[in-house]
């Protein structure tokens, strides 16, 4: 709809004899606590602008104020010629700030809404729900229908002003809800102009809050989250959110959540929705990794290689080759034990088993995730929310200066880019994206690095410093590697923390720049971005310690170097999974512990300072002042919280096979994860704009994704990473002739068989360690399967090499495909809508389309029998004419 609006034309033009532009008139408070209407206590609160009066600011240059106040109050005039009335009061603690309070009169209700394709009732719902036979047993953890009663259903179509008869309205004030009315005052808010500055129109509530015109802008609470309102038209639906779904003591019962989406919009319901889903599929996870987890202990008893490392005997007389030149010495293969017996827990059949089972597990949850959603899209009217109501972002609509024309209409349209101009973006963009991606690799070669250097100073100091002392303790896990492999993980995890500020920053700039049209593209390319960012800076040390690790390291005669000084790393003779598994628990357990503690602290800190400073107390406060003394939400929303659980879900994917304790983790963090963010949204945050959503946008595709590749990077992690193969291939080939000694397949002399042998007397001059008690020593071992000296092919690579090579491709070959195709049959048979749904989408749209053609017939009859009756009057009057 447009209106005439008030603009203020230049910023130069501003003057104290600038003519009055009218704004919202200043009323005394009238002592209501719990009021959400106007002093009138009949026109409802619908969104409340927050400034500072600037007669009262201190410190500010007098033209400086002007400019500000002249702004303010052209836009406040443009809002009300758009037909919206304000009502302005200042603050009870503190006289300076102004609360400038909106409503949204039913006539403005209607037009935007049918701008904004608003889908509203047409008239209740006849189809009949089908109760789960599961609901019996689920009923314990529901939330009771006495305490918050079921939302009445309804058949829903974009409201039009010319049909509005049709639609359900049994009363005005109630037909608009709260969250609907605050989501049109914003569509408003965000597109009134304010001033023009070289010929640009500026406009929109965000620009006057990024100037610093108003300090705040949001819709009300309609109560305080631990206390009823004392207004009997107020539903008290925040009480009732966080007593039934915030609060501690909740954290067991399901979600609420069509009073969730009803309060806060459909887009927070449907992250808590997912976020509630994923967690309850977690438990199948959980409960299987578990049950691996305890094979491996068990197989323990049994685990015959663990034990000759722990022999002193067979481990205890092995002596190895030092790891890293001059500084490390030769040391006993059965230092080693403790860490061997931990690798028997991981390194199992179990393991084997279970990432298998996560492989089809996560495409379970994808596709029963697809139909939970069409449910939902089903039940919340989101079906065709993207083609119809989602409006474009006011950024992009004040540079569309381009004319362009419609390949389907045929009609102009305006665009802010020409085609050379986009892709010149485009360009610009992925350039940029790449950058920071090479320098997040950067980083990570920097912890390499520091792994490489530190293993030598532990190495040179670290012995001697654990034999000086009696804890038996320290002497047994405290190695040069486990010191390494800690404190290199602790520093990855803070870099990781600390990049992570960086590159949140730096993918807003770029999006800016982009300039997508609607809020779902803005988000979606966001998601993309900073996904990649937080893929490569979370998962690149992960990714660096199971594929490449001690994979291409040489052998103690011929080493292979980093920039020709760093000598590569090498596995602990029972190879790297273990320290994989380490990795993965200190960056997902801490990352899971700094998050909560943050999400936590951070807004409550921050309010508890914000009532220290008012000077009022708050139990006597307005609505609308309390409000602003909670934090705002932010511009993205909830989209850190998404991208917190999504990282974790490649934790959880991609690495499983190395620690399947991962989804018990993620369990427990995530039965906190939604009580925490229920809680801070509900008690520690304004409220949000409700908004639409269809779907969880890009996260979607980034999880299958993840799922594609998290059966590459586990079948992998078997093949390469873990000792399982080497293992088989010793059992089946190798223990027996004519390459073994026994008589039946055994892993009895696997260790010994594993061990290649190298000559002390071939060290090169830089490798010889330079001090050592060894005098007499000729030989030692290596973890690699080559040729011993005085063999004809000495020190290159054996026969059992060559088998464990092509057993280890054959597995990953087999596997992936066995997975895969496991997965597409699994994909073609679950539909992505059931049919019920399917059904009920049908018969709304049938019984929809029904009821707006018979309500245009009936007025069609009404205006065609009329002329009907004249039309045949008159044939009748010829008739008779006639006749006589």
């Amino acid at each position: 709809m447009e209106m005439e609006q008030t603009i203020v034309p230049t910023y130069g033009a501003m003057t104290e004899n600038s003519p009055i532009i009218s704004a919202a008139d200043i009323v005394e408070y009238d002592e209501n606590v719990d009021s959400l209407y106007f002093t009138d206590n009949q026109r409802r609160i619908d969104y409340v602008l927050v400034y500072e009066d600037e007669t009262m600011k201190e410190h500010i240059a007098k033209k400086s104020f002007l400019k500000q106040k002249k702004k303010r109050q052209a836009y406040e005039s443009n809002l009300i010629k758009s037909g919206l009335h304000l009502e302005a009061t200042r603050s009870v603690s503190d006289g300076k700030i102004i609360f400038v309070k909106v409503h949204a009169p039913w006539e403005v209700l209607c037009t935007y809404a049918e701008v904004m394709h608003i889908k509203l009732p047409l008239q209740p719902n006849d189809l009949r729900k089908q109760h789960s036979a599961f609901n019996c047993f689920t009923k314990i953890f529901r939330v009771s229908e006495d305490k918050i009663k079921p939302e009445q259903e309804f058949f829903t179509a974009p409201f039009e002003k010319d049909r509005i008869d049709d639609f359900y309205i049994q009363d005005k004030e109630t037909f608009f809800t709260p969250a609907t009315r605050s989501r049109i005052v914003h569509f408003i808010l965000s597109r009134v102009e304010y001033a023009v500055k070289e010929n640009v129109k500026k406009f929109g509530i965000n620009k006057l809050l990024d100037s610093g015109i108003y300090k705040a802008a949001f819709p009300l609470h309609d109560c305080h989250f631990n206390k009823v309102s004392m207004d009997s038209r107020c539903n008290s639906e925040r009480y009732l959110l966080y007593r039934e779904w915030a609060h501690p003591f909740s954290i067991l019962k399901f979600q609420p959540l069509d009073l969730v989406r009803k309060y806060y919009g459909e887009k927070i319901g449907i992250y808590f929705a997912w976020l509630g889903f994923y967690t309850r599929m977690l438990i199948v996870a959980a409960i299987v990794g578990v049950g691996c987890f305890l094979y491996g202990v068990k197989s323990q008893e049994t685990c015959t290689w663990s034990k000759e490392v722990c022999d002193p005997n067979i481990g205890g007389k092995i002596i190895m080759c030092p790891q890293c030149d001059k500084a490390c010495n030769y040391w006993y293969l059965n230092i080693t034990c403790e860490s061997s017996k931990k690798l028997c827990i991981f390194d199992s059949f179990g393991t084997l088993v279970f990432a298998v089972f996560m492989g089809i597990w996560v495409t379970l949850f994808l596709e029963f995730w697809k139909r939970r959603q069409a449910e939902l899209e089903y039940e919340w009217d989101t079906v065709e929310f993207l083609e119809q109501e989602e409006q474009p972002l006011p950024e992009y609509e004040a540079k569309c200066t381009h004319v362009v024309k419609n390949p389907i209409t045929q009609q102009e349209e305006h665009v802010p880019y020409t085609a050379f101009g986009k892709c010149l973006r485009v360009a610009c963009c992925s350039s940029a994206v790449f950058f920071w991606i090479l320098l997040i690799v950067a980083s990570v070669v920097g912890i390499i690095v520091y792994r490489l250097s530190v293993f030598l100073v532990f190495s040179a100091t670290l012995p001697s410093a654990v034999n000086g002392t009696n804890v038996e303790a320290i002497q047994k896990y405290l190695t040069p590697q486990t010191a390494t492999t800690i404190t290199a993980s602790i520093i990855s995890f803070i870099i990781i923390m600390l990049l992570n500020m960086f590159y949140e920053k730096v993918a807003i700039i770029i999006t800016d720049f982009e300039l997508p049209r609607t809020r779902t593209e803005y988000e979606n390319s966001l998601t993309t971005k900073m996904f990649l960012f937080q893929f490569v800076n979370y998962y690149s040390s992960c990714f660096y310690i199971a594929f490449f690790k001690g994979k291409i390291v040489g052998y103690p005669g011929d080493p292979v170097y980093w920039f020709g000084k760093y000598r590569n790393e090498e596995c602990d003779p029972g190879g790297c999974l273990l320290e994989l598994t380490t990795q993965l628990t200190i960056i997902m357990g801490g990352k899971a512990i700094w998050n909560n503690i943050q999400e936590i602290l951070v807004p409550w800190v921050k309010n508890l300072i914000s009532r220290c400073r008012s000077s009022g107390s708050q139990a006597v406060l307005p609505r609308w002042e309390a409000d602003y003394l909670l934090q705002p939400a932010g511009k993205l929303g909830l989209f850190y919280e998404y991208l917190e659980m999504v990282i974790q879900f490649g934790f959880v994917t991609l690495f499983v096979a190395s620690f399947p304790l991962a989804p018990v983790l993620a369990l427990v963090n995530n039965l906190l994860e939604i009580r925490v963010d229920a809680w801070k949204i509900t008690t520690q945050w304004r409220r949000m704009v409700p908004e639409k959503a269809q779907d969880i946008g890009a996260w979607q595709p980034i999880m299958e994704g993840v799922a594609i590749l998290a059966v590459v990077t586990n079948a992998m992690i078997i093949a390469f990473t873990s000792d399982m193969i080497p293992r088989l291939v010793y059992y089946w080939s190798f223990s027996v002739p004519p390459y073994g000694n026994y008589s039946t397949n055994t892993m009895q002399g696997y260790i010994n068989n594993t061990l290649s042998v190298f000559s002390v007397s071939d060290f090169q001059s830089k490798s010889q360690p330079a001090a050592t008690d060894w005098l007499n020593l000729n030989v030692c071992r290596y973890r690699d399967f080559r040729y011993p000296p005085g063999h004809e092919h000495q020190y290159e690579h054996s026969v059992y090499y060559w088998h464990v090579v092509a057993a280890k491709l054959s597995f990953l070959i087999v596997m992936e495909h066995i997975v895969y195709f496991v997965k597409f049959i699994i994909a073609y048979i679950i539909p992505d809508v059931s049919n019920q749904t399917k059904d009920k989408i049908k018969r709304e749209k049938y019984l929809t389309q029904k009821l707006l053609h018979e309500r245009h017939l009936r007025v069609m009859k009404k205006q065609m029998g009329g002329l009907a009756d004249r039309f045949l009057k008159g044939m009748d009057n010829a008739i008779i004419n006639k006749e006589d």
